[in-house]
């Protein structure tokens, strides 16, 4: 864990070393970062972060031999020692692949022509705990990949109250605390707290896992694709 003092530990991973260079530069000029290593696909990405337990992976997805995909789940599985937080890069807003890491256990994405602003922003999101999601690439991209999104299970939502449901819904359209409370007219400090508990009872990490599980349960449909 960090403490304001001490520079959030990054680990950069991209199968090409000009565009892997680009990003450590940036993020190791900023004084609460530091690049502990550099890694140039999945497999060497996990084995570097057993041995330099990072805070935080910046993954890219597309790579040879092994995928970003795939060393996101071994990053952030339970036979993972060390549990560094993975946001993950993707060329494309609608890249199959993305949706796959967030259901294993990335903590967000980004673009990758993203300003070096917006990088280093969703980087401290990332580190702070919280979830990193662009709210206009996360609608299409959810849209496109629940399309056949399941009937509403009664089951999984049984733990939570209305409240607790109403504001899961609104975070699964990928709005802010501040947001959801402006929304529902509440505290911002009671909308967290209502976070918190409904993460807790669901066994869920972050916002990113409860979109997932939002649409999963059919709590929030996608909308129609139009043609």
């Amino acid at each position: 864990m960090t403490s304001p003092s001490t520079p959030a530990r990054v680990l950069v991973v991209d199968d090409q070393a000009v565009v892997r260079a680009g990003f450590a530069a940036i993020v190791d000029a900023e004084p609460d970062f530091v690049v502990v290593g550099e890694a140039g696909d999945g497999a060497e990405a996990v084995a570097q972060a057993g041995r330099l337990t990072p805070d935080v992976v910046l993954m890219d997805i597309r790579m040879p031999d092994m995928d970003g995909l795939t060393a996101t789940g071994l990053l952030t599985g339970p036979a993972s020692g060390h549990l560094p937080k993975v946001l993950v890069l993707t060329t494309f807003d609608l890249d199959s692949y993305v949706y796959e890491a967030l259901r294993a256990g990335a903590s967000g994405f980004l673009l990758k022509d993203a300003e070096p602003a917006e990088l280093l922003a969703a980087l401290r999101v990332v580190v702070a705990g919280e979830a990193m999601l662009a709210p206009a690439i996360t609608r299409r991209l959810i849209d496109a990949f629940t399309a056949t999104a399941p009937a509403p299970r009664a089951e999984p939502l049984a733990a939570l109250t209305p409240r607790e449901r109403e504001v899961l819904s609104l975070i699964a359209t990928g709005l802010a605390n501040a947001e959801i409370a402006e929304r529902l007219g509440v505290a911002t400090g009671t909308v967290k707290t209502h976070v918190n508990a409904l993460l807790n009872k669901l066994d869920l990490r972050d916002r990113v896992q409860a979109t997932i599980f939002a649409y999963d349960t059919g709590l929030v449909r996608p909308k129609p694709q139009r043609g």
